[in-house]
Order: structure tokens, then sequence, then C-alpha cells
């Protein structure tokens, strides 16, 4: 099977032919209802193809959006230790959680000397064409961080306008009443260990402000 049958797209990547590549493939589903198997199996053709071994990575019922992808992560950190030459992706949409989060991972892949391979969209960031669409992947990320400030701006300016306070409300401190006046008094009343006590009365309900009121300074 010729490597130009997969969607369309031709790859040419300048390596040593005599050594075969090590292919990170990665996947991604946002259910576990869904399965990854429509994205493997062409994967798996392609690298086979290419005459490259390969690692799957794959991530189930993760959510695109989600800064923490587990098996996205682990791929990240073997590139970085140069433990494969190129990352296979069946889509743009499966690695990226949105266009800046993708030209950010797919300059710091060019950084480690991995390249990259889109089946999808017929990418290849080795070539003098994948570069050019990594260039203009990279202006589209800028034009739609530069779209995103402008709004910020002009939402704040229309509530400034309108009179609505900025920023985020004031978080009043908890109140806790202490038992006694004293840690082992109250360790004693609530039924617990002097530590647990302390930890109560310094974050009570997880307050980041605490106000302790003991119970001698009522009016």
């Amino acid at each position: 099977m010729s490597p130009s049958s997969f969607l369309g797209a031709v790859f040419v990547v300048p390596f040593d032919t005599q050594e075969p590549m090590k292919a990170a493939i990665y996947a991604r589903v946002s259910t576990t209802e869904q399965t990854a198997e429509n994205q493997l199996i062409e994967l798996r053709r392609y690298v086979e193809a290419r005459g490259w071994t390969g690692t799957e990575f794959v991530d189930r019922g993760v959510s695109g959006a989600k800064d923490k992808r587990p098996s996205l992560d682990a791929l990240l950190k073997d590139a970085k230790r140069r433990r494969f030459d190129v990352l296979v992706c069946w889509r743009l949409d499966r690695l990226g959680r949105n266009l800046r989060h993708l030209v950010t991972m797919l300059e710091d892949l060019q950084h480690v000397g991995v390249a990259f391979v889109s089946l999808g969209e017929g990418i290849d960031c080795t070539t003098p064409a994948g570069k050019l669409q990594l260039h203009i992947l990279a202006a589209l990320a800028e034009f739609e961080r530069e779209r995103i400030r402008e709004r910020v701006m002009a939402g704040l300016q229309r509530a400034k306008a309108q009179g609505k306070g900025l920023g985020r409300p004031r978080v009043h401190p908890a109140v806790i009443d202490i038992p006694g006046g004293s840690v082992r008094a109250a360790a004693k009343a609530w039924g617990v260990s002097k530590s647990t006590a302390a930890r109560w009365i310094s974050h009570p309900q997880g307050a980041k402000s605490i106000q302790v009121r003991r119970s001698g300074d009522r009016s």
C-alpha cells in the first residue's frame, strides 16, 4: 500500500531510510462510549506502509478541552527524551485543544527535532510545504489571540461605562468559635486530636482568610 493513498495526502520525511524511524501514534476519543480503533487502524496502516515502528498513545474518554491528558502528556515527555522520531495523528483536532495550543505544541516538537504528520490535513512539518502550513497556523493563532484580547478589552470598557465593578468579588473571612478558647479545649469538645482541631481552626471550610473569634472575646 502506497503512503499516498492515505486520505489523499503525500508525506516525505527526509530521514535516513537505512534505519527504521520510530513513530509515536496518537489517538483520542472524548467519551468512553466512543472507540479509537477507527483512528488507530488508519494510523497503523500508514506507519506500516512507511516501514516505521510505532508506539501507541491513546486517550480514551478525555475531552480535547482538558489541560491534562495522560497519554498526550506521556507522549510529550518521550518527545523531549527523543524516544521517537515522528508523531503521527489522525486529525489536528485530536491533538490540540485549540489553535494556539496546537501551534505551541508543534513548535516544541520541532525544537527537539521530532517530525509531525497529520493524515487528515495532509500536514508534514518536515517538508517546505509543511513548514509553510505551520507558519500559516501560527499566524492564525496570533490572529485568534488578538481577537480574544480585543473582545476582553471591549467588555471591560463596556462594564466600566455601565458603572459595574471589575475584578473578583471580595471573599469574607470565615468565623469559627473555639470552645474553651484553646486548641486543647476545642479538641476535647469536638472529640478529635489536637492536630485536627488546629487544622480546623486554621482552615475552616477551606477558607483562604480566617478570623478566629475566641469564645471569651464575645461582647
